[in-house]
């Protein structure tokens, strides 16, 4: 069994690459949806849903390929699916927060809305946060990566080339 400081370092590790990744989504999805809502006539839910699918697609190459590039890899579609499932009920999260206070509360200026979009945004986190460690990127059983790493140490072991004599 690993030691309490070790995990709790690890999970530190986790989170702060977590909120790496997730700090440059929440750019993508704000610069996405401020730009979409500038240039069109789409209405402010709509915006925002564009501006979240584009951070979905960013967040899953940045948390596949960095925060848990360490994580079982064996299911890919599998991990893709509950990525994209779990990815749509944070979209929904976000976007019930935003929806809520534009059409329920009339706060729809610019301010009010990138106010509330950052708002659902951090309540969807909280969600994805837990439900991709949880069910996504799963930890690797510890006797499969065990069993990895002496594979490796396992493996033939190479014989010296001869070494040749000069006269």
């Amino acid at each position: 069994m690993e030691p309490r400081s070790a995990r709790l370092q690890r999970l530190v590790r986790e989170m702060v690459k977590f909120g790496t990744v997730g700090g440059a989504g929440v750019l993508v999805n704000l610069g996405v949806f401020n730009l979409v809502r500038n240039v069109s006539d789409l209405p402010v839910v709509r915006a925002s849903i564009i501006a979240t699918v584009v951070a979905i697609v960013f967040n899953y190459v940045g948390f596949r390929y960095w925060t848990y590039r360490d994580r079982d890899r064996s299911g890919r579609t599998r991990e893709l699916v509950l990525f994209l499932l779990f990815s749509a009920a944070g979209l929904v999260i976000e976007n019930g927060v935003l929806y809520l206070a534009t059409y329920g509360f009339g706060w729809d200026t610019p301010l009010q809305s990138n106010v509330f979009k950052f708002v659902g945004i951090g309540v969807a986190t909280l969600f994805r946060f837990w439900s991709y460690r949880t069910w996504v990127f799963r930890t690797l059983p510890a006797g499969e990566a065990v069993a990895g790493a002496e594979s490796i140490l396992k493996q033939e072991p190479r014989r010296p080339a001869p070494r040749q004599r000069v006269p």
